[in-house]
């Protein structure tokens, strides 16, 4: 599959690089001159939400300018995300979102009313995975219970909807292991995690923090975490790889995002201005609390990061079929 402008804009000619910069030295004095919209392009109260929330609280005092935090959910992302690439490439709108925007949404739905290239990263702000959980009905101790079953008779599993996170986890556990999954999609986190609740569904992968307190009230049983590493909030629950299958590992990323002919030098100041933010230990502690792992990628790092994704989950949506329910 071929890159997409926005992973590869990166690469520019030295005069054009050059220009730019000129042009953008002049642009980024006294950034901000208004307000700032964070543009959330997910329901308010889940993790991206509350990233743009602790960002804007911090940015606010800094610039000494309102940040402004604005909802707007619907179709995978895509419709906050369309409006941001309507908006003026000056720096005071952003979008706020995860990385299945850019790297799962292309490749799904047809007639999308933003292409990839219309945007550049501003950063690549943290990163969590998800838990892989099923109601106790089910007898799954481990994540090869899972698969076993998976396999021979079929399971159900939710998800927040057409093209997310859980919904492409369904796609790459088919597709990796060979289970027969019937996917459920659902209108929210909070609805799929429900269904896996009342046994409505056999399980689900979903976002860590939905799913824990269930967990924990022993209603859900943990079967492992898709994340590289072990969950700052689950650590007694073995990572995909530790449970002996690495390909079914899955990060979801939390982005932010400014329209591609927004100025190199305001680009800069946000990314510092994030990066500031994110640092401050009451951030810090916030993003622990969502089983967040900071990662702070910009440039280059950034775009590789969301191309290599892309790439993966689009050779994953190809072989299984994955599309929009």
């Amino acid at each position: 599959m071929t890159a997409t402008p926005f992973f590869t804009s990166a690469r520019r000619t030295l005069s054009a690089a050059t220009f730019s910069l000129v042009a953008s030295a002049a642009s980024a004095q006294g950034f901000p001159t208004k307000p700032i919209t964070f543009v959330n392009s997910f329901p308010a109260g889940g993790p991206s939400d509350m990233i743009a929330r602790s960002v804007a609280e911090v940015l606010q005092q800094r610039f000494k300018q309102p940040v402004v935090v604005e909802n707007k959910p619907g179709a995978a992302g895509n419709i906050g995300t369309a409006q941001v690439a309507r908006s003026a490439p000056d720096g005071h709108t952003v979008l706020i979102g995860i990385d299945t925007i850019f790297t799962v949404n292309p490749h799904i739905y047809k007639g999308l009313p933003f292409k990839p290239g219309d945007f550049k990263p501003l950063m690549v702000m943290a990163s969590s995975g998800l838990l892989v959980g099923a109601h106790p009905s089910t007898g799954f101790k481990t994540l090869a219970d899972l698969v076993n079953a998976g396999k021979t008779q079929g399971v159900t599993f939710s998800s927040a909807g057409s093209g997310s996170p859980g919904h492409l986890a369904a796609e790459v556990f088919h597709e990796a292991t060979g289970m027969q999954i019937t996917h459920v999609p659902y209108k929210g986190n909070t609805p799929a995690v429900t269904a896996v609740l009342s046994g409505e569904v056999n399980g689900g992968v979903l976002a860590t923090p939905g799913l824990l307190p269930h967990v924990k009230a022993g209603k859900v049983t943990a079967l492992a975490v898709t994340s590289r590493q072990r969950s700052t909030l689950a650590p007694e629950v073995p990572t995909v790889a530790e449970a002996g299958h690495k390909g079914l590992e899955q990060e979801v990323l939390y982005v932010a995002m400014v329209p591609a002919a927004t100025p190199d030098a305001v680009v800069q100041t946000l990314q510092k201005a994030f990066a500031d933010a994110l640092a401050e230990p009451q951030v810090k502690q916030r993003l622990a609390n969502l089983d967040l792992f900071y990662e702070g990628l910009t440039g280059a790092d950034a775009a590789k990061r969301l191309g290599d994704l892309s790439t993966r989950y689009g050779r994953v949506i190809e072989a299984t079929g994955m599309k929009v329910e």
